[in-house]
């Protein structure tokens, strides 16, 4: 993988201190990054805090398929949900997914290689926060849509 599709050293810099400007002493009390998002052995691409998206790449490996040698759905939503939540924990207080719903393109082959996931906040309704993302190919073939609902867990 070439360096311009990684993070940059100071996207990922500025990643952490708007984790610890929101923590503080307490994001050692945090699995940062999750242990689900290095099992997956998922990768930030892009983020862009301004505008409330970020980018992250995952490899579709052979753990992942079902017997139709295709990656299943499960997987992909766990791909899907291991960016929606790095991008909530970063651009909003504490919150948790309350819904999630995912719609299915096309099957995702080993041959493909890795899936691009793109989050993006779409708004903020009080303490309800609501999501759009993407699963796509690295051309850019359209694989799964997702929606979320996440629910900030503490009054601001």
């Amino acid at each position: 993988m070439t360096l311009e599709n990684r993070l940059s050293i100071q996207q990922m810099d500025r990643m952490i201190e708007i984790l610890k400007q929101k923590f503080g002493d307490r994001l050692d009390q945090f699995l940062i990054p999750p242990p689900v998002f290095s099992f997956m052995e998922g990768e930030f691409i892009q983020f862009d805090q301004d505008e409330g998206w970020l980018k992250a790449r995952f490899p579709i490996k052979q753990d992942y398929l079902n017997p139709y040698k295709v990656m299943q759905g499960g997987m992909i939503a766990a791909a899907i949900d291991n960016t929606l939540g790095p991008l909530s924990i970063l651009i909003a207080p504490p919150n948790v997914t309350r819904m999630l719903e995912l719609k299915y393109s096309a099957p995702i082959s080993p041959e493909m290689g890795h899936i691009i996931v793109f989050a993006k906040l779409q708004q903020r309704d009080g303490r309800e926060l609501y999501f759009k993302a993407e699963a796509r190919t690295e051309q850019g073939m359209l694989l799964a849509r997702a929606q979320a609902r996440h629910w900030i867990t503490t009054p601001d």
